[in-house]
C-alpha cells in the first residue's frame, strides 16, 4: 500500500482543521438557541458561505465530474439546476420563511396549521430526505479513503469520516457547523478551481478538449458501446464500455436514454422517453432544491426575512460560480484518464477529480500530488459540510420535534440539548450504516433520488401554505404523504432492481415508461401532491385556521411594519 504523504498531508490537514473549528465552534454553543438557530445572528455574507458550503455536496465536488465523464452531456442537467433551484427559494420562500420564526421546517408546519399531528408527519420526511441524502456523502467519504489509502476497504472510509462529523455536530450543534460550513465553501472553491487552471494550461483550453471528442458518429446515437470508427485524435483509445463520441456529445445520452436503450428502442423512438426523463430530472432538481430541510433550516438563523433573501441572492452567485468547473474536470478525465471507465464503486468515474492532477506527476514531479492533495481536501471539506448540515437539520427534528415538542414539551434548555448530542450519535451512526451499503450508486444518481422526494413532499407544502390562505392540514398532510410517499417507494424499487434485490429487470426492459416515470417521479409527483392539497383543501375549508389572515401578514409583511413574531421563543436567552 502506497500513500502519497502530499495527498495524506492535505487530507489530513483538512479533517485535523475542521475538528479543531468544531471545538473551537462548541465553547460559544452554550443555550439551546445555540445549538438549533445559532442564535438567529448570522450574518448575510457568514450564511451564504455557510449555506454554500452545505449544499456544495460529495455530489457537486466529485459527482457532477464523475458523471459527465461516465454519460456525457446530459448529465449538465445536474449542476445547472442544482443553481436555478435557489432562484424559487429566493422569490417565493426564503423570506417569508424567515418571518415566521421557527426552529425547524416541522416547527413551520405545525405553527401554519396549529395542528401537532402535522408535525409528526413532517418529521418522518425530513428523517427521510436527509438518509438519502447522506448516502451519496458516506459514498464520497468511502471513495476518498479508499483513494488516499490503496487497499483501505470502502466502508473503513465512511466509518471513520461518518465518526468525526458526528463528534462534530455533537459538540456545537448549528452554531458549531456555521464556521466550518463557511470556511469549507472557500476550501472547495479553491480545491475545484486550482488544478483546473494548471491542467487547462498545460493540456491545452476548453475547446481544444471538446476537439478531442470528434469522431465519425455511430449509426445509432443511443448506442453506449463504443462501435464507432477509430478515434481521430491523440488520446488513450477508449474501453468498450465508454460511450462513443456521438452519444456523449448528445444532449440526449446515456443517463436520459438508459431505460429506452435496455428495451432495444431506436433512436428515434427513444426521444420522447429522453424528453420526458429530462423534463422529470428538471423538476426534481429545481424544486428538490426549494424543499431540502437542511437547507430551508439554515434561512432561521438570519437575523431577519430581508437578511434571508440577500442571502439567498448571494447563495446563487457562490453555487453558480463553483460549477463551472466540475463539468472541465469530467472532459479532461475522458482523454486523459480513459481507464477509469473499467473501474466499478469506489475505482469509477466518481474519483475523476482526485486522480486527475495526478498525471501533472510525469511532466513536473510532486506538482500532480499537490494539486491531488489539493483535491482530497476539498473533497474532504465537500462531504464533512453536507453531512455536517443534514446531521443538524435531522438531530433538531428528533431533539426539537420529537423530544422536545411531543415525548416531553416540559423540558429545560439544557435537557434538550443533552438529547441533541444524543439524538446526533443515533442519526450519525444509522447514516454510517447506510453509507457502506452504496458503493454501486453513482453519487449524483443517488443525490438526484433524494432531491426527487424532496421536490415531492416539502416542496409543494411549503409554496401552498406560503402563498395560498385557502390550504387546510388535511389538504397539505394528504397532498404531502401521496406525493413523498409515492415517490420514495417507486425510487426505491428502482434502486432495489439495480442492486439485484428484485428481479424486475426484464419487466422494467419491457415497460420502459413505467421505468422511467419510477426512477424519476418528479413529472407526476409534484403535481399530484399540488392537486391533493388543493382538493382536499377544498372538500375541508371548514376547517381554514381562523387566525390564517394574520399568519399570512406575518409571513408576507415587511418587518418594518412591526408584525413579525418568533414562533419559537421559548428557548431565547436561556
Amino acid at each position: 500500500m502506497t500513500i502519497d504523504p502530499w495527498i495524506l498531508a492535505f487530507s489530513a490537514f483538512t479533517v485535523i482543521g475542521t475538528i479543531w473549528m468544531g471545538f473551537w465552534s462548541a465553547r460559544k454553543s452554550k443555550t439551546a438557541h445555540d445549538f438549533f438557530v445559532a442564535g438567529r445572528s448570522v450574518s448575510v455574507g457568514w450564511n451564504a458561505s455557510a449555506i454554500s458550503g452545505e449544499y456544495l455536496s460529495a455530489a457537486s465536488f466529485m459527482g457532477v465530474a464523475g458523471m459527465v465523464m461516465s454519460v456525457g452531456y446530459d448529465a449538465l442537467w445536474y449542476p445547472v439546476c442544482y443553481a436555478c433551484g435557489y432562484l424559487f427559494l429566493l422569490l417565493f420562500i426564503a423570506g417569508p420563511l424567515r418571518r415566521f420564526g421557527a426552529y425547524t421546517v416541522p416547527d413551520f408546519a405545525e405553527g401554519r396549521f396549529d395542528s401537532p399531528i402535522f408535525r409528526k408527519i413532517a418529521v418522518v420526511f425530513v428523517l427521510f430526505i436527509g438518509f438519502f441524502y447522506t448516502m451519496p456523502q458516506m459514498k464520497g467519504a468511502g471513495t476518498t479513503l479508499a483513494y488516499i489509502f490503496p487497499g483501505l476497504p470502502y466502508w473503513a472510509g465512511v466509518v471513520l469520516i461518518g465518526a468525526v462529523i458526528t463528534l462534530n455536530v455533537a459538540l456545537g450543534g448549528m452554531k458549531g457547523i456555521t464556521l466550518v460550513q463557511a470556511v469549507q465553501y472557500w476550501v472547495k472553491m479553491f480545491a475545484i478551481s486550482a488544478p483546473i487552471f494548471v491542467l487547462l494550461a498545460v493540456y491545452g483550453g476548453y475547446g481544444k478538449q471538446l476537439d478531442e471528442n470528434q469522431a465519425v458518429p455511430a449509426p445509432n446515437p443511443t448506442a453506449q458501446v463504443q462501435t464507432a470508427a477509430p478515434q481521430a485524435s491523440l488520446r488513450p483509445p477508449l474501453p468498450e464500455n465508454a460511450p462513443v463520441d456521438a452519444t456523449w456529445l448528445n444532449p440526449f445520452g446515456p443517463l436520459t436514454t438508459k431505460a429506452a436503450r435496455a428495451s432495444g428502442l431506436s433512436a428515434e423512438e427513444a426521444r420522447p422517453y429522453s424528453l420526458l426523463y429530462t423534463y422529470s430530472l428538471i423538476i426534481a432538481l429545481v424544486c428538490g432544491t426549494a424543499g431540502l430541510p437542511h437547507i430551508l433550516v439554515r434561512f432561521y438563523t438570519n437575523p431577519d426575512g430581508a437578511a434571508a433573501k440577500r442571502t439567498t441572492m448571494w447563495v446563487m452567485i457562490l453555487i453558480g460560480v463553483f460549477y463551472v468547473f466540475p463539468p472541465i474536470f469530467g472532459v479532461l478525465g475522458r482523454n486523459l484518464l480513459p481507464d477509469l471507465y473499467l473501474g466499478v464503486g469506489a475505482k469509477g468515474t466518481d474519483k475523476v477529480v482526485l486522480e486527475l492532477p495526478r498525471i501533472l506527476n510525469e511532466k513536473y514531479g510532486v506538482l500532480g500530488s499537490i494539486l491531488s492533495g489539493i483535491t482530497c481536501a476539498g473533497a474532504f471539506a465537500a462531504f464533512m459540510s453536507t453531512f455536517s448540515g443534514l446531521l443538524v437539520s435531522m438531530t433538531g427534528a428528533l431533539a426539537h420535534d420529537v423530544y422536545g415538542r411531543m415525548l416531553r414539551p416540559k423540558s429545560s434548555p439544557m435537557e434538550r440539548m443533552l438529547a441533541f448530542r444524543i439524538s446526533a450519535v443515533i442519526v450519525g451512526t444509522v447514516a454510517i450504516v447506510l453509507g457502506t451499503q452504496v458503493e454501486q450508486f453513482e453519487i449524483n444518481f443517488m443525490v438526484g433520488q433524494a432531491f426527487a422526494i424532496a421536490a415531492a413532499s416539502y416542496f409543494p407544502l411549503l409554496f401552498m401554505c406560503v402563498w395560498w390562505r385557502g390550504m387546510t392540514m388535511k389538504g397539505a398532510a394528504t397532498g404531502m404523504l401521496g406525493g413523498g410517499l409515492l415517490a420514495m417507494i417507486t425510487i426505491s424499487l428502482t434502486s432495489f432492481s439495480d442492486l439485484g434485490l428484485l428481479g424486475l429487470k426484464d419487466f422494467w426492459a419491457a415497460h420502459p415508461l413505467l421505468r422511467i416515470l419510477s426512477e424519476q417521479p418528479a413529472i407526476w409527483a409534484v403535481p399530484l401532491a399540488i392537486t391533493l392539497m388543493i382538493i382536499v383543501s377544498k372538500l375541508t375549508k371548514r376547517e381554514i385556521p381562523t387566525d390564517i389572515r394574520m399568519k399570512m401578514l406575518v409571513l408576507h409583511a415587511p418587518e418594518t411594519l412591526g408584525l413579525k413574531q418568533e414562533y419559537i421563543q421559548e428557548h431565547g436567552g436561556h
